[in-house]
């Protein structure tokens, strides 16, 4: 009769020692998210976008909040409806030219988001003067080509300024309003307002479950913070830009 082979019966006793001990606690590393890329032979995969985020639509009387249609004229001399951002993710800003305060640094923080997705035709920004009597077609054209911008989907719009007083104040409620005594003659919103494609307004929750509705345009990345103390939302923007994009 041949003898056992104990090399053999020793192997399979560790291989099944190591199966019972190992194998679940790996099952369940996997399970709770503790198995980094970098540990499995993944790491030349990519992520789908998801078919939809997890970013809140605004909600008024039980509907989803839908920007006013509008119908305004671009630095060409071109008119420009909510229609021409149709299937495109974009910004709304409410400005003016000569505006000695917040606005140039609400463009100077547009420009750095504008770069980051300068390669997507879904995106876009519109940026409405609140001061149309002087901000005419010319002015808002040499506006824009002193800030270096090409991309033809970033329109300076102009119109009827009690039209867009009214898109502004009860379309968005972010305030724009004529007050001879402030800097440059006119007060209003430094916030940006983020659209889907489908033209629904969207943001994300604070820290209470509250939609935030707005992004502050003011504060930039690089400040991190504001002398009050408020957070750059700028960063957050961006990341939610892209979960627009991909739905």
């Amino acid at each position: 009769m041949n003898k056992p082979n104990y090399s053999y019966i020793g192997i399979t006793f560790i291989l099944l020692v190591f199966g019972i001990i190992f194998i679940p606690k790996i099952v369940n590393r996997i399970q709770h998210g503790d198995i980094k890329r970098s540990e499995s032979r993944s790491s030349n995969l990519t992520l789908k976008p998801m078919s939809s985020s997890d970013l809140p639509f605004l909600i008024l009387n039980g509907k989803k909040k839908k920007i006013l249609p509008f119908k305004l004229t671009n630095q060409n001399g071109q008119a420009v409806t909510n229609e021409n951002f149709n299937e495109k993710v974009y910004l709304i800003e409410f400005f003016f030219t000569t505006c000695p305060t917040i606005c140039p640094r609400m463009n100077k923080n547009l420009l750095a988001i504008e770069k980051s997705f300068s390669s997507r035709a879904d995106f876009g920004i519109a940026s409405i003067t609140i001061n149309p009597n002087y901000d005419t077609v010319e002015i808002l054209k040499k506006y824009k080509e002193s800030l270096g911008i090409t991309n033809s989907n970033w329109h300076f719009l102009t119109g009827d300024q009690e039209l867009i007083y009214k898109f502004a104040n009860e379309g968005f409620n972010l305030y724009a309003a004529k007050v001879d005594n402030a800097p440059g003659g006119f007060e209003h919103s430094g916030n940006f307002a983020l659209i889907d494609k489908n033209g629904f307004i969207r943001s994300r929750l604070d820290k209470f479950g509250n939609p935030k509705i707005y992004y502050n345009g003011i504060i930039s990345q690089s400040e991190v913070v504001d002398s009050e103390g408020a957070q750059e939302e700028i960063s957050m923007l961006k990341e939610d830009i892209i979960k627009l994009l991909n739905e």
